[in-house]
């Protein structure tokens, strides 16, 4: 029976009650005491009240519709016993139905009885199967507790291993020699360094066994790639191309990582050094021969010893190849000092940990320092090959300039090669040796020339010029100035410049001015003072063109202001003694007080002043006023400075006249004396004896 299928019709409205007029209302209560007439009004009044809005009137009417009832009597009559009835019919069913239902919960409690009785048997059972598994299920929980603890192990052992042990597939990159250098070396290099350093850590637990082994292990095989990495960098260096070496990507980061064994380090360089030591000497010895000193193969370029036939130049061709070669040197190892010098500096502090016996030593790193290092070592065959060849050359060459002019260019390649390779430089010490030696053999060559010229040292030429050794000196003097001129710096000072060529002409002029010095000392004024000065200022024409001769040229003009002083003395006094003054200015000169107030007695008792002594000197006078200074330049003749030799002239007649004023003061006071005393004749006779004036000389003479 389906529960859900309703038993109940829709209600239909109740018969209506018989009434007066045979009409009742379903709605109209059940009848009471009231009378007839009231009951119906109050039905007919709650019907007519009753509002055909309301739902159960709706849903009524809609019942009544359904059904199909026609509106007579007899069904009016009859429809609320259908409906009473229609509604019985439906309780029954539903009785019926809920019958089946109870019986069916009969069925259903039987059921759940059983399986009551079976839930109780089987929690029976289960109790003591439980009983029974009881140890089995704590021996099971114990194993499962210790498994989780195994692999918990496990796992600690498998990143261990993952971190503390490499594959050996990575220990044979590391240690086979077979096994190439690659980035893949780089990084198991670069793990096995942290497992060295995490191996450490190990050292502080309980169980310092551990790490104590795998300490010891990863250091032999560190140990291993490092000789693996140092034999592989030395195969690199011998297959390098030495005409042109570039060093690759991988010896670079080779050479950083083997920064970390300082010991091997520096064994890669004395070899690279060795082998470029070899290189650069044979090339340099091909450059100057033609040929290979390894081979004999003909060189592709001339060789220099065939081109500069001159020794300069073949000096220089020399020097000018090694300079070249040490800037391609540079060239080609910065790179891997300066761009990775920091990186080296860090290893090489690191590796010293593992070299105690390095701890003493320097323990940073400068890659310019290290690279100017390499380079001066590269260069050291080249440098001896130089320093023989220039001896030989100097000493097989007896000219002094030539060894100086060698000495200076030297001197200029020393500075070049300082701002390349630094002060300190093996290469720099070798030429400054071979700078001095260039020098001793220019002192040595100057002083044997010194001492061939003894003889000419003893006679002045007859014409008072310049000697001969002096020219040659001076000739010789002009080649080392210009020579020191191009050499030196010229940011340098006067007095550093002044200081480096005194001893240049301490060598090269002193010796031949002490010549000349000698050569005066046999002679008498003027020839003395006229050969002299011939000398000085033809060094001194010479000297003036350089600056750096100013304190030497100082020390000449004092010299020769000394000997122009003796020569306008000379003249004053050859004006003196020519024109016939000299016994008048000796007489003079003789009284104790000069010229006083009054003529002396001594003066006018002189016979020198006689009427007839002044007129025999002012004949002389006038016969030499006329040409004095025409004779007076023909003493200095001699004297090659002209300009010069007429300014002297000038100063001694202008000496000369200032004596005559003074002899004409003297004369024109004896004449006033004589002209108030007795004997006015003898008087006239004084000035008429001696008419000449100082104006009238000074006109002659200039």
């Amino acid at each position: 029976m389906n529960m859900s299928t309703s038993h109940f019709p829709k209600q239909a409205p109740l018969p209506l009650s018989d009434s007066a007029d045979g009409i009742s209302s379903p709605l109209s209560p059940a009848r009471t005491t009231t009378p007839k007439s009231s009951a119906l009004s109050n039905r007919i009044t709650t019907v007519i009240s009753a509002s055909f809005a309301d739902l159960e009137i709706r849903d009524t009417l809609e019942t009544l519709d359904a059904r199909g009832l026609q509106n007579n009597a007899e069904i009016r009559r009859n429809l609320r016993q259908d409906a009473q009835k229609e509604l019985i019919d439906c309780n029954g069913g539903i009785v019926g139905d809920f019958g089946v239902v109870a019986e069916q919960l009969k069925r259903i409690g039987a059921t759940v009885t059983s399986l009551q009785r079976s839930h109780a048997e089987i929690r029976a059972h289960i109790t003591a199967s439980a009983q029974e598994a009881k140890p089995m299920l704590e021996e099971i929980a114990t194993l499962t507790s210790q498994r989780s603890q195994i692999e918990i192990k496990q796992q600690l052992l498998n990143a261990f291993n993952a971190h503390f042990l490499l594959p050996e597939a990575d220990l044979t990159t590391l240690t086979s020699i077979v096994e190439p250098i690659s980035d893949h070396f780089f990084y198991v290099i670069a793990r096995m360094k942290q497992i060295h350093h995490d191996s450490q850590v190990l050292l502080g637990s309980e169980n310092q066994r551990l790490g104590l082994e795998i300490l010891e292990q990863s250091s032999k095989q560190l140990n291993a790639a490092y000789q693996k990495l140092y034999r592989w960098i030395q195969r690199e260096f011998k297959t390098l191309d030495l005409e042109n070496p570039q060093l690759s990507a991988a010896i670079r980061r080779s050479l950083r990582v083997l920064a970390e064994r300082p010991t091997l380090f520096q064994n890669c360089l004395d070899y690279l050094a060795e082998s470029r030591e070899h290189v650069l000497s044979n090339v340099f010895y091909g450059a100057l021969t033609g040929a290979s000193s390894d081979s004999g193969h003909t060189m592709s370029t001339k060789a220099i010893e065939l081109s500069a036939h001159d020794p300069l130049r073949y000096v220089g061709d020399m020097l000018a190849w090694a300079h070249s070669a040490t800037v391609s040197e540079r060239e080609a190892l910065e790179v891997l000092f300066v761009s990775d010098g920091d990186e080296m500096a860090a290893n090489i502090r690191a590796g010293i940990a593992s070299e105690p016996w390095n701890r003493d030593d320097e323990a940073t790193f400068d890659g310019k320092k290290a690279l100017n290092l390499l380079i001066d070592r590269d260069l050291s065959g080249v440098v001896r090959q130089l320093r023989q060849r220039i001896e030989q050359v100097v000493h097989s060459h007896e000219d002094p300039a030539l060894a100086y002019k060698i000495s200076n260019l030297i001197t200029f390649y020393t500075s070049i090669f300082g701002s390349l390779l630094g002060p300190q430089s093996a290469v720099l010490d070798t030429l400054q040796l071979i700078s001095e030696s260039t020098l001793r053999q220019f002192r040595n060559t100057m002083r044997d020339h010194v001492a061939s010229l003894n003889t000419d040292f003893s006679l002045a030429p007859s014409g008072l010029s310049m000697p001969d050794f002096l020219t040659d000196a001076l000739e010789t003097l002009k080649v080392l100035m210009k020579s020191y001129d191009t050499s030196i710096s010229p940011t340098a000072s006067t007095q550093r410049r002044e200081e480096g060529f005194k001893p240049i002409l301490d060598e090269a002029l002193e010796p031949f001015l002490a010549g000349c010095e000698n050569l005066v000392k046999g002679l008498q004024q003027p020839r003395k003072a006229i050969f002299w000065l011939n000398c000085l200022l033809g060094t001194k024409a010479v000297l003036r063109d350089y600056g750096f001769t100013a304190g030497k040229i100082a020390h000449l003009d004092e010299t020769a202001r000394e000997n122009t002083e003796a020569l306008v003395k000379y003249m004053h006094t050859w004006f003196l003694l020519e024109s016939g003054l000299q016994p008048l200015l000796a007489t003079m000169l003789q009284l104790p007080d000069g010229l006083s107030t009054n003529i002396s007695a001594d003066i006018r008792s002189a016979d020198i002043y006689q009427l007839d002594s002044l007129s025999a000197i002012a004949h002389q006078l006038d016969a030499f006023l006329p040409g004095a200074m025409e004779d007076a330049r023909s003493v200095l003749s001699k004297l090659d400075d002209k300009a010069l030799m007429r300014s002297l002239c000038e100063k001694a007649a202008d000496m000369f006249c200032e004596e005559f004023e003074r002899i004409e003061e003297v004369i024109s006071r004896l004449d006033e004396e004589y002209r108030s005393g007795e004997g006015d004749e003898e008087v006239i006779g004084v000035r008429e004896a001696f008419p000449r004036t100082s104006h009238e000389v000074r006109v002659l003479l200039s």
